[in-house]
Parts: C-alpha cells; sequence; structure tokens
C-alpha cells in the first residue's frame, strides 16, 4: 500500500468504531493529520527494573503488558477493587487497587503500561498495591536481568489520548507511517533562510525528534521548530489580515470635542486618566477615514462601558449608526440599562434611541408614553427603525448578527468579550455594508502581553489599567478544610446584611449529582445549596437562585428583585459572571473554587467591586494539593487580573488559563508565548515577508498552509 499525507487514517489498517469516533475527537483523519499530533510528554525509561529483579518493602517502576483485569470485593469487608497481572520477559507481578474498581474500565487486555508503586507480599507472592499506572507505547529490553542495564537512556513519547485511541495505538500507528517515509513527502512551510537564521529543524527532521527522539535536546528542539511555527504562522494570517483591513475605507468621524465633553460631564464619576486616553485612541482612529480595529482591554470594574458610551455619543452625534454585541442576554439587558442612564440627560429634542434585540424579545427607549422609561415593540418594528437609520444605538445577543438584521449606515461595531464568540460570528456583523464599520473589541479577561500579540496581532491594543476613584482593593481569603471555619464566614456576612448589603453565592453546578454514577463531581449545587442557606445560615433573609436553565422571564425577574434589593443572598452559577452589575452586593462566596479557572475567579469576584463598598470574596475550597492551593493563594496576592493573568501563563500550565479551544492554539503553542522573544521574532518575520511578499506569491507552500488550516491548529 503507498501511503501519502492525505491518506484516510482508516487505510492504515483495521479500526473500529470507537476508534474511528475517538479520531474524530481528536481531529485526526489522516496520515498527516496522525503526523501532526504531537505527543503531550515524554516518559523515561532509564531507572525501570524487570520483575524477576523486585524486592519486598521497595518502590519500583516497571513496564509490562496487562493481562486478566478483573473487578470484585474484598471477602471480608466488601471493599471494591480492581485487579490484574503484570507481564514483561522475566516473569509476572500482580497489581491490586482497592477502593479503585474503575481502574479495570480504563485499560483493556494486553495494553503495555509502566506502574510505579511499593511492592508487597501477599500470600508470599510479591504485588503492587494501588501503585501509579501510565500508558506506555512498548516493554523496553535488554540484553541482562536487569531490564535496564549499563548506561541506556531511552525516552518514549506519551501522547493525548481520548476513549477508544490509546497512546499506545497512536505510536504504533505513527512507526507504520514513518516506515513508509509519508513524512518526507510533506513541504516545510518555512522558508529555509528562516529556519537557519534561528536555528531550526527542518519539518522533516522534527517530525522524526518529536516523535521518536534518541535524546532530550532533540526533544527540546522539535518542539521549539513547532511551537515557533505556530506563532509565526498565526502572526501571518494576522498581519494578512491588518494589511487587508488598512486597505478598507470606513467613516470618516469628525469629533465635535465640545459636545463630546458636555455628554462626558453627566455622567456620575469622573473618568480616570486611562479612560480619558482610551477615548482619544479611539476618536482618533474614527477621523483616519481608515477602518479602526482595536482591542479594549480593561480589568473588571476598570469603566469599559463608559468609555463605549463616550466613543458611542460621537458616532450617534453624525447621525450614523452603533452595533453592541454581547454573548448573554443578562449582559445585554444590563448595556441597555447602563446606556439609558448615560443618554437620559440629553435634552428631549435630541433625545437618542436606543435598541434592544435578544432572542426572548426586543425593547426601545424612550418610549412615546413616557420618556423616561423603554418600552417593549415587535420585531418587526425594530427592524423596520433600524434599516431606516431611526434607531442609532442596538444592543443584542447573536439576535445582532441574522440576516433580518440591516442597518442603514452602520460605523461603529463593538464587541464585549470578544473570546466568546468566533471569527466568523464577528464578521457577520462588521459587513452589514459597502463602508466597512470600525471595530472595537472589549474584554474584562485580563491577556498576558504575548498572548494579546498572538491572537490579536491584527488589532491595536488599548489597556485601561487604572480603577474608578474611591474603588477600595478586594479582600480575598481561601477558606480551606480545618484552616477556617465556614461559620467565621457566615457570621461576618451577617454582619454586612444586617448594614444592608447583599451578597452571591456561585455554585460549580445546578442539581445534585447522582448518587449512582461513580463520576459525580462531589460539589455544591445551586439548588442544594439555596435550601440549605435559606434554612440554616440565613433564615432571615431572602435567598434566591439563578441559573442557566431557568426561563428567561424567571431569570429577569429574580435580576431584577436582586437589582431592586429584595433578595439578599443571591445563590447562582456562573452565568452572573460577566455584566452583572449591582453595587450593593459588595460580598461573594465561591464553592468549589479549585473546580474554576483563575480568569473565571477573577471574572466572578469583580460582581462585587461596583462601588466604593469594602468587598469581600471567599474562596471555599475542599482541595488538598499543593498545586491547587498555590495557584488559589495567587487570586489573594496578585493586585490586579494583568499580574494573576500572567501568574496562570508562567505557573499553571500551557493553555490552562484560556483553554487551547477556545483560542485555536494548542498546548505547544501555549508554551511558545510564553517567551516574549519568541514571539516579537515570529511577528518581525511576518510584517518583513509580507512587506516583501504581500500576497504570498512567491511563498506558495505558506499561502497553501494557511489555506487549508484557516484556524492554525497543531493537535
Amino acid at each position: 500500500m503507498i501511503l501519502t499525507p492525505n491518506t484516510e487514517i482508516e487505510q492504515l489498517g483495521r479500526i473500529s468504531e470507537d476508534q474511528k469516533k475517538a479520531l474524530t475527537r481528536l481531529r485526526i483523519s489522516t496520515v498527516q493529520d496522525l503526523l501532526l499530533h504531537f505527543p503531550n510528554r515524554y516518559g523515561d525509561t532509564e531507572n525501570a527494573l524487570s520483575i524477576e529483579t523486585l524486592e519486598e518493602g521497595t518502590s519500583a517502576t516497571v513496564y509490562g503488558q496487562i493481562e486478566k483485569l478483573d473487578t470484585g470485593k474484598t471477602w471480608q469487608g466488601k471493599v471494591p477493587k480492581a485487579s490484574a497481572r503484570l507481564r514483561d520477559e522475566t516473569g509476572t507481578i500482580t497489581i491490586t487497587w482497592f477502593r479503585q474498581p474503575y481502574i479495570a474500565r480504563m485499560m483493556t487486555e494486553g495494553s503495555i503500561v509502566k506502574v510505579t508503586g511499593k511492592i508487597t507480599s501477599h500470600n508470599k507472592k510479591l504485588t503492587f498495591v494501588n501503585p501509579k499506572v501510565e500508558q506506555a507505547t512498548s516493554i523496553p529490553t535488554n540484553a541482562g536481568n536487569a531490564l535496564f542495564g549499563g548506561t541506556t537512556h531511552t525516552l518514549y513519547p506519551v501522547y493525548p489520548e481520548t476513549r477508544g485511541i490509546t497512546s499506545n495505538w497512536i505510536y504504533h500507528a505513527l512507526q507504520k507511517i514513518f516506515s513508509h517515509e509519508v513524512h518526507m513527502q510533506l513541504t516545510d512551510p518555512i522558508p529555509k533562510e528562516m529556519l537557519e537564521k534561528y536555528n531550526l529543524p527542518s519539518l522533516q527532521t522534527a517530525l522524526i525528534w518529536v516523535h521518536t527522539p534518541k535524546s532530550e535536546d532533540d526533544a527540546y528542539a522539535a518542539r521549539k521548530r513547532f511551537a515557533f511555527q505556530e506563532v509565526f504562522l498565526i502572526q501571518l494570517k494576522n498581519q494578512k489580515e491588518r494589511n487587508k483591513n488598512a486597505q478598507k475605507q470606513s467613516f470618516k468621524i469628525a469629533i465635535n470635542k465640545t459636545r463630546m465633553k458636555e455628554f462626558v460631564q453627566t455622567f456620575p464619576f469622573q473618568l480616570t486618566k486611562s479612560q480619558k486616553d482610551a477615548i482619544q485612541d479611539i476618536v482618533e482612529d474614527f477621523a483616519s477615514g481608515k477602518p479602526m480595529s482595536r482591542l479594549l482591554e480593561g480589568d473588571v470594574g476598570s469603566g469599559k462601558t463608559a468609555i463605549a458610551a463616550a466613543t458611542v455619543f460621537a458616532v450617534t452625534d453624525e447621525h450614523l449608526q452603533t452595533a453592541y454585541m454581547v454573548p448573554t442576554e443578562i449582559l445585554a439587558k444590563q448595556h441597555f440599562a447602563s446606556f439609558i442612564e448615560f443618554f437620559k440627560d440629553i435634552p428631549m429634542a435630541q433625545q437618542v434611541k436606543i435598541g434592544l434585540i435578544t432572542g426572548s424579545g426586543c425593547y426601545k427607549y424612550p418610549s412615546k408614553v413616557n420618556g423616561e422609561i423603554a418600552t417593549k415593540i415587535s420585531r418587526a418594528q425594530l427592524l423596520k427603525w433600524i434599516a431606516n437609520g431611526e434607531i442609532p444605538i442596538v444592543i443584542g445577543t447573536h439576535s445582532l448578527i441574522q440576516k433580518t438584521v440591516i442597518f442603514e449606515n452602520l460605523a461603529y461595531v463593538i464587541i464585549d468579550e470578544q473570546h466568546r464568540f468566533g471569527t466568523v460570528q464577528r464578521q457577520k456583523l462588521a459587513r452589514k455594508d459597502d463602508m466597512t464599520p470600525h471595530f472595537l473589541s472589549m474584554t474584562a479577561t485580563p491577556i498576558p502581553r504575548t498572548l494579546a500579540l498572538s491572537i490579536y496581532g491584527d488589532l491595536d491594543l488599548t489597556i485601561v489599567d487604572q480603577m474608578p476613584m474611591g474603588r477600595k482593593p478586594i479582600i480575598t481569603e481561601l477558606v480551606l478544610p480545618g484552616e477556617k471555619n465556614r461559620n467565621v464566614v457566615y457570621e461576618k456576612l451577617r454582619e454586612l446584611l444586617r448594614e444592608g448589603r447583599q451578597a452571591y453565592v456561585i455554585c460549580p453546578r445546578i442539581n445534585e449529582p447522582d448518587p449512582n454514577k461513580q463520576t459525580a463531581l462531589n460539589v455544591a449545587s445551586v439548588k442544594a445549596e439555596t435550601a440549605r442557606l435559606k434554612e440554616k445560615v440565613f433564615p432571615n433573609w431572602n435567598v434566591a437562585m439563578l441559573h442557566s436553565k431557568m426561563k428567561p422571564d424567571e431569570k429577569d425577574k429574580i435580576m431584577k428583585q436582586f437589582e431592586d434589593n429584595e433578595i439578599d443572598v443571591l445563590v447562582s452559577t456562573s452565568v452572573i459572571e460577566v455584566g452583572v452589575n449591582v453595587p450593593n452586593a459588595t460580598t461573594i462566596i465561591i464553592e468549589g473554587a479549585e473546580r474554576f479557572g483563575l480568569s473565571q475567579l477573577h471574572q466572578l469576584r469583580g460582581r462585587v467591586l461596583r462601588s466604593s463598598h469594602q468587598a469581600y470574596a471567599y474562596l471555599f475550597s475542599d482541595t488538598k494539593t499543593e498545586t491547587s492551593i498555590e495557584r488559589l493563594k495567587a487570586l489573594q496576592s496578585a493586585k490586579n487580573g494583568f499580574e494573576l493573568s500572567e501568574f496562570d501563563l508562567q505557573f499553571r500550565g500551557s493553555g490552562e488559563l484560556y483553554g487551547k479551544k477556545q483560542w485555536g492554539i494548542t498546548d505547544l503553542g501555549m508554551e511558545a508565548i510564553k517567551n516574549i522573544k519568541m514571539v516579537e521574532f515570529a511577528r518581525k518575520e511576518a510584517q518583513q515577508l509580507l512587506k516583501k511578499d504581500p500576497e504570498l506569491d512567491k511563498h506558495t507552500s505558506l499561502q497553501k498552509f494557511l489555506e487549508q488550516k484557516g484556524e492554525v491548529h497543531f493537535e
């Protein structure tokens, strides 16, 4: 059989239905896809022993093949257990896992594993009890009695797995591909002179080194090459988009500084220097006549909505339209209410109309009956007014990108929490007119500089790094079992409730777990926690719940009651993570804090940073692992979200703060992004290459690679 990079993976050999599904989940359909499915780490067989050399009372690492998998219970205590036999070329040893019967379901007969644990004796036979087990690709061999003698040092790859496909299967499939020399048929997308400049191996060499390294240096060099390649291709794609955008025409918006100053003076607070600088960046872009593409990055509570309102006023003052898209209905309604507050003091003769469009209904401000409030209107009527330009400001969810929503003169597009929208969704909104609208993306998710340079390389960056005057730093406490009694926190909260303040309690799940399912998480649920707090903790206060499964009208009612201080304690899932603004809520308790990412925890505690009152965040966690505790403590010590994001990028592990699915970056790419020099080199090379060859006519392999991949991935 002749194999090529485009050969369907099913042609490698017999593949079961479960394996097909698993490969689909891993996004592997061709031989080339498998070649680009890299190990996430390497095992080291240097210190492994053979079974015949094992001794009671010692700890050891052994490689072998699993046999006789079984589950059952102990004879006396009826304790659930799993057992197996491990075989290598020198003998066999029994493995027993007490209280872990699921182990047997995670392995298969004949699988190759690495077992590490203490050797004990049972009925005069050696055995492993509750050892650590990892998938391996093969059983290393040596001529001597010991499995490894002399100075033998062997690395083996460990691949990302999913149910149905093991690392061992991937390893052997790749060996077959290499035996057909398919990797030699691939064209290297990185120019040769660039590889030589940065001392990087060719594609063919790097593929061999990444899958079958002879040394740690080989593995490192290969991973460095692919990390550079990923960041370079992302930069190339972004710079191409940036250059393309620079050729377009947009609305040239002249700013009436006097009127804008008068509008901003109606705000119930003074703008910070950081906010003023951000507004200046945006209005200068407006005046250029070229479409703005800008990312506004500001910490939770830094006043990005006020910046948006001021710049929207400038657009509206020129009788042009703005579309403001947000990810959730709760946030859309919150911004609608905020914009009404910002624009309500404009004289009636110049009153600005604001529309809200969501899946559950449409609203317009001001009402014809009462000019101080909004009124619900039909979708058809709102669409008519948007199409003829009568409504200059339209706020909404994904509903804004439906084909029926047509703007007369859309000049400004704002997208809040950009990372929650796909690229195609953003483009649909931005391409509603022959003229390209100005584009502003806003995020409260702190992004490290290297990540922003990579992911948003096609956007100019503005950072809002000051908090409004009078804001006190939030007091964050980590509450661990045995370290601090929860009742102390509850008593502190009662004091605050007596002062008239309100609070959030966040739970990781809505319902109680099914006790019959072994995989159920033992964490607080919204429904059970609401009942417990009502009955046992805060019986004298109004406790209510909010979660994503509730009907829109029901959610609106609860949020309105909370905003009106009719609810004292709101128990919720992370549905309140973005945009909910209740200044009187000054305390948040987060149950199962270790189950949330640092970025999400930071967003959640931002809900209580909305006033000059002292804010408190309590992280309730049952974790006992040092890594989780260190991560949660970082939330206590970090001065702001930017500092926190840098901590997570450096110390928590690649891709965990943002998630590779969210950004389209692999773990390997995330490792590269930790290296600011690599990001800057890749950015510089992309800019220089496109300066000489804007359409990549002289670099056809790069052009093809970008076309094939679209979003760049190397899983």
